[in-house]
């Protein structure tokens, strides 16, 4: 049983065109995390240039981000609501629509202000895709193999990343950062792909029959506030807010630190961020595979351990070859979100799963905001290295916030 309640899928599940559904999900996912995260570090690639040619400074360009992730915090209530009310593959196809049609719109953007807007409505665009996500996997897959499978789906989150570097090492010296932004428009991709091969979740549509034949209301916000759910949502938001407060602090910014502070060129920046996302894609194997044999919660606090521990060596390190190995290790801890994505949704029942796995990690996004401007203000004040080897704390904040939450039940 799962922890809200229902019984869970068992075996491979009914057969679409001759391949399992559940198969299809887990493609279907994978590819639009992975464009997720292309969008995301298609930002963070182009920033130095940005701040060059826009005439801008650190604090302006983290606010670009900060946008981005306050778009991201209020789609993850609106589109996990809409998910759970109206369709997962609605939702999913909907999401991928908006921030691969308003990434490429960065391209022709006349100024910063009109940048700022773009990556806002993007980030909306953004948000729902990992709640959504994480109900597909947890309502197709068995429940002993969820946690393994959506650690899998969101490990293409490095390969998004790493292949927005390797796109970024090329255009960026030969065509400069606007040219950069029209590779969002692959992520229409995912979007025809999941139109072709991804059906609806069963599960979610035997729920919406019965909603309906109990004359019962669309799946109300208000649930996940709950006596029985409060906590849950209370400290799964806050661990995951301090554990993506780390994360954007470090990610947006190691590009420019790297460039800035450690006196790279673009192009062997480029291969160090490649570097750093392989690493990354390994963690997620790991973890998962952790997660499988010790349970989630005890995966996601040995995850943020290891974080603490890395992000301030990372940020201390001078020797450029030091740095190269030390990236993939650091990045190793950066996958907590494969294991948040079966964790969180395991803890909420069906009718409410989307909204409540995708309020917790998007609502933390959301929080996280404040990093990217916060640490490019600390940036300017004290260097980059300095605001970087922070958000180690941050990261043992998110551990903490584990402490209070259970394990969650196959």
């Amino acid at each position: 049983m799962a922890a809200g309640g229902e019984s869970m899928p068992v075996g491979d599940g009914p057969l679409v065109g001759g391949l399992a559904v559940k198969w299809r999900v887990l493609v279907g996912g994978f590819l639009s995390y992975m464009f997720d995260a292309l969008d995301f570090t298609l930002l963070a690639m182009a920033l130095p240039l940005m701040i060059k040619e826009l005439n801008i400074t650190m604090a302006d360009a983290g606010l670009l981000g900060t946008a981005t992730l306050l778009g991201v915090g209020l789609s993850g209530v609106i589109m996990g609501w809409f998910s759970d009310s109206y369709g997962r593959r609605l939702g999913l196809m909907s999401g991928i629509a908006v921030f691969g049609v308003f990434t490429v719109a960065v391209a022709f953007a006349p100024g910063y202000y009109s940048i700022l807007v773009l990556r806002f409505i993007a980030g909306f665009g953004l948000g729902g895709i990992f709640g959504i996500i994480a109900a597909l996997i947890v309502e197709t897959w068995p429940a002993k193999q969820s946690g393994f499978a959506a650690a899998f789906a969101f490990s293409s989150w490095p390969i998004g990343f790493g292949s927005a570097a390797l796109a970024a090492g090329y255009v960026l010296p030969r065509y400069g950062w606007r040219a950069l932004f029209l590779f969002g428009g692959a992520s229409l991709l995912a979007l025809l792909y999941i139109y072709l091969y991804v059906p609806e979740s069963q599960t979610w549509l035997e729920q919406q029959k019965s909603r309906k034949t109990a004359n019962v209301a669309k799946a109300p916000i208000g649930e996940i506030f709950s006596p029985a759910l409060f906590r849950l949502t209370i400290f799964g938001t806050l661990s995951s807010s301090f554990a993506l407060l780390a994360y954007w602090g470090v990610n947006l910014w190691v590009p420019t630190f790297l460039v800035t502070e450690r006196g790279m060129d673009i192009a062997r920046m480029s291969m160090f961020v490649v570097a750093l996302n392989v690493g990354m894609f390994i963690g997620y194997q790991l973890f998962g595979f952790l997660a499988y044999k010790i349970g989630g919660r005890r995966a996601l606090l040995v995850n943020f351990i290891g974080g603490t521990i890395t992000v301030p060596l990372y940020a201390w390190v001078t020797d450029q070859t030091v740095l190269f190995w030390m990236g993939p290790l650091m990045a190793c801890f950066f996958t907590y979100s494969g294991i948040f994505g079966s964790y969180f949704a395991k803890l909420y029942p069906m009718q409410v799963r989307s909204l409540g796995a995708g309020f917790c990690f998007n609502v933390g996004r959301g929080f996280s905001a404040l990093s990217p401007y916060l640490l490019g203000f600390v940036a300017t004040q004290y260097g980059l290295a300095v605001g970087i080897g922070m958000c180690g704390g941050s990261f043992a904040l998110a551990g903490l916030m584990m402490l209070f939450l259970p394990e969650a039940k196959d």
